[in-house]
């Protein structure tokens, strides 16, 4: 048995340019039965699920893509919350553990839904949009016999106290205009404000106005104040954003120390390598983006993440969509006859007033994809510019006497239209952006922006592409799509491409060689020449104290806890990087 659900994309849906084609086409509606109809209020069509068909002729016909009609299993139940008249739902809901319970799935799925809901700031209405809010008690007894609803009555009940960390930490300038070390002590419920500073790495940010903080600053702080708070359920919705590989992997260290106070943690994570170091459970978001989202049984986290990349749920014996996989040994790792110089590049330094750059001698070779490692503040992005010509390094301006296109790390938003740039129709179509043509760039949410800069800087005609932290606001299902597509286009076109960014499974998936900056954060910065990957990755390791294996069942890279046996076997041998 299936039951079916219609969904209509309200921004995308124009109905007063396409006549409601929707309605005009429909067989039912012929029949006189009115399966669809219009809003007059919002001028929207109205598809009635329980008399649909499910033909699906009004979503081959739409102009705009705006209509879903899905057939679900019989099995999946009523919705938990479900946002209007064929709107978004979300079915089941995930349970504390003792732990970290981490929850993974692809942007617009409904991850920070489920924290809201957990958090109590949304009751769920059980998909009763047609009716008033719901009483506690009703809610309650839908999930009676339910490992969640002893959770759900001491919520309602304000019977437990919760500490979220919300999604959009660029949001809290506009909230809090203090310093930092103010804002903090206003909320220190348990007078621990210097050991979660001392913990997070906060300190040269203490004295700093929030309205100057950096994304990554912005990022520590919000986790501080949650952890300031004494609270039993700690929330954090996308914790390792703006930071880097060192800062991610401490942050989840700082976090997981909340689980031997006996506090029961989620975690939303798009960072494959932090959720696994992080979690020791993982539910999976699986559905379809905009129209619904399952939370799947709870798994151990090793399996939970390795059946996310599979495709498929083992013990709900559900395909949610083809595997991802890993080549543990890529055709990029090439034979030396292969390789061909593409441009070499001088020793060369940048000096600022508070900030010195060094920058060791190095070639780059043509369909070479070139990772780029380091802290945050080590002067990754200035070599990036002194490359791309934004900069000039302390002797004059780099001329290196090809075509270079070059993706900043912050996106400026416009008012220009999306189709007032020059677009690709290969991007188009590999990126999602045919429906964003008629929006402002500013308009756009940090992913569709990321993905339409990267767009961009790919419609270029050069030799070289460069890329700052392309994968910031991308889910994990578009990062690895994302990898895919630079290694062919890079091949395919005889390019080289240089990227800088933090998640490691990305850089791991799609890096020939890699250059390692080094330093210290703010003040000093060195970087290597490019070197063979392992090479490169047991360097980087190696200064963070940190070890990597790989999963043998899928081949993704994964972090070594602190002193365990492997990490100590591993280090005796010098071997930090996974083999």
């Amino acid at each position: 048995m299936t039951k079916r659900i219609a969904v209509l994309d309200k921004d995308r849906c124009k109905g007063e340019d396409c006549g409601f084609i929707c309605m005009r086409i429909c067989p039912r509606v012929k029949t006189g039965i009115e399966t669809i109809i219009i809003d007059k209020e919002k001028n929207k069509p109205i598809i009635q699920e329980d008399l649909c068909s499910g033909c699906g002729i009004c979503v081959k016909k739409c102009p705009y893509d705006a209509i879903q009609i899905i057939n679900l299993p019989e099995e999946v139940g009523e919705p938990v919350h479900q946002y209007g008249l064929n709107g978004f739902r979300i079915y089941n809901l995930p349970s504390p553990k003792d732990g970290v319970v981490g929850i993974v799935g692809k942007n617009g799925i409904g991850k920070t839904t489920l924290l809201r809901i957990l958090s109590g700031d949304i009751k769920p209405n059980l998909g009763k949009i047609y009716e008033k809010k719901l009483e506690i008690d009703e809610i309650l007894k839908r999930f009676r016999g339910k490992e969640i609803y002893g959770y759900l009555k001491k919520l309602f009940e304000g019977k437990i106290k919760v500490a979220h960390k919300p999604q959009f930490v660029d949001l809290i300038p506009r909230y809090f205009k203090g310093e930092v070390k103010e804002e903090l002590k206003k909320i220190d419920e348990k007078k621990t404000l210097k050991e979660v500073v001392e913990d997070l790495h906060m300190k040269n940010s203490l004295n700093k106005k929030i309205s100057d903080l950096s994304g990554g600053e912005l990022q520590k702080l919000a986790i501080a104040a949650s952890l300031l708070k004494d609270a039993e359920i700690y929330l954090f919705d996308e914790p390792s954003a703006y930071l880097d590989v060192e800062e991610r992997l401490n942050v989840a260290k700082v976090i997981r120390e909340k689980v031997k106070e006996g506090k029961k943690i989620f975690a939303v994570e798009h960072d494959l390598v932090v959720l696994d170091y992080l979690s020791d459970y993982v539910h999976i978001l699986y559905g379809s983006a905009g129209a619904y989202g399952i939370v799947s049984n709870i798994k151990g986290v090793r399996v939970g993440i390795n059946e996310y990349l599979l495709g498929f749920l083992r013990s709900e014996r559900i395909r949610f969509r083809e595997e991802i996989k890993f080549d543990v040994t890529p055709a990029k790792r090439k034979k030396k006859e292969e390789i061909s110089e593409l441009i070499s590049y001088p020793e060369m330094r940048k000096t600022y007033p508070e900030f010195k750059l060094e920058l060791s001698h190095g070639e780059i070779n043509k369909r070479e994809i070139l990772g780029i490692l380091g802290p945050n503040a080590i002067g990754k992005t200035t070599f990036i510019k002194i490359l791309a010509g934004e900069i000039k390094h302390d002797k004059g301006r780099l001329n290196l006497g090809i075509k270079i296109s070059y993706k900043p790390q912050y996106i400026k938003p416009s008012e220009n239209l999306v189709s007032s740039l020059k677009l690709k129709e290969e991007l188009i179509r590999e990126f999602n952006l045919k429906f964003l043509m008629d929006k402002k760039i500013s308009d756009l949410s940090g992913g569709e922006l990321q993905k339409l800069a990267i767009s961009v800087c790919l419609s270029k005609d050069a030799e070289i592409y460069l890329f700052d932290e392309p994968s910031a606001y991308l889910d994990v299902e578009e990062r690895l799509k994302l990898s895919k597509y630079l290694e062919k286009f890079s091949n395919e076109n005889d390019v080289a491409i240089l990227i800088v960014d933090h998640d490691l499974l990305l850089l791991d998936t799609l890096s020939n060689r890699v250059m390692v900056f080094s330093g210290e954060s703010g003040k000093y910065g060195k970087a290597s020449q490019p070197m063979k990957l392992r090479e490169g990755m047991n360097k980087f390791l190696k200064s963070l104290n940190l070890t990597f294996r790989r999963d043998p069942e899928t081949g993704r890279p994964r972090a070594n806890k602190l002193g365990s046996v492997k990490d100590r076997e591993q280090k005796e041998r010098g071997e930090y990087y996974y083999l």
